[in-house]
């Protein structure tokens, strides 16, 4: 729980300006899924670099109609730029042609492979975006979610800054609610998006349990035994691409 909201508030709005002046870049392009992550960074962006220099995207891939609806609100509410980028087609055409090539090497392709895909269909989308203006992709991946690796690689866990990353669910929820985040979001159940299963549903664990484990080292030993091994088996997601350590004397650090 953030005790001083205000000033948090004040401190990330302040990191948010003077890192994207810092990159020469002319404002943040966001995933606007609709939910309270996503809004809860609009809403800083906003307040650090101002609604004109925000763009907000909803992406559709196969999924919740009522998303689209809640990013329309999200976007409204902040006054940014929403634009609407359907990737369903993308996404059919891609896997079938993928499965097609598998199926000829009797292969099937695997369901997290295609859960993983949608994200980082996204991901490449934002940023096509963010290059053609000069913008940055602004991540929105909170902490609960790194914890446990409830993220996808090269998908919402790859972006040039995140604000929220270090804040767990309940302190995402506490600044939304300051900044004015529409209640409806705020209280919608976490949901990627791609099904009608809850973010908690499929890990069988609670955000809150996750939050509480961060802060206290604690929770129910149920839930504690599952964050640890979601925590180890997810260390590569929160880690640097490992590569191999070839010795050479490199002129750009060596020469004067």
């Amino acid at each position: 729980m953030i005790i001083n909201i205000e000033q948090e508030v004040s401190n990330i709005v302040k990191w948010i300006k003077e890192y994207v002046v810092s990159t020469n870049a002319k404002g943040v392009v966001i995933g606007n899924s609709g939910g309270k992550d996503c809004a809860t960074v609009i809403a800083l962006a906003t307040k650090a670099l101002g609604k004109e220099n925000v763009i907000t995207i909803a992406m559709p891939c196969n999924s919740i109609k009522q998303d689209l609806e809640d990013a329309k609100l999200v976007a409204s509410t902040f006054g940014v730029k929403l634009l609407e980028i359907d990737l369903s087609e993308t996404y059919n055409i891609l896997e079938n042609q993928v499965q097609a090539n598998l199926k000829l090497q009797n292969i099937e392709l695997a369901k997290e492979a295609k859960i993983n895909t949608k994200p980082r269909l996204r991901m490449t989308s934002l940023y096509m975006v963010a290059q053609s203006l000069n913008y940055l992709v602004a991540g929105t991946g909170n902490l609960c979610e790194s914890m446990v690796g409830y993220t996808t690689k090269w998908g919402d866990n790859s972006s040039d800054f995140n604000p929220i990353a270090n804040f767990t669910v309940e302190e995402v929820l506490q600044i939304g609610k300051y900044l004015g985040v529409p209640n409806k979001i705020l209280e919608k159940a976490p949901n990627d998006g791609l099904g009608n299963v809850t973010d908690e549903e499929k890990m069988g664990i609670t955000y809150k349990q996750i939050a509480e484990y961060i802060d206290t080292g604690n929770t129910s030993p149920e839930a504690m035994k599952k964050i640890k091994i979601r925590y180890e088996t997810s260390r590569h997601k929160r880690c640097a691409i490992p590569v191999y350590n070839y010795t050479r004397k490199n002129y750009l650090l060596y020469s004067k």
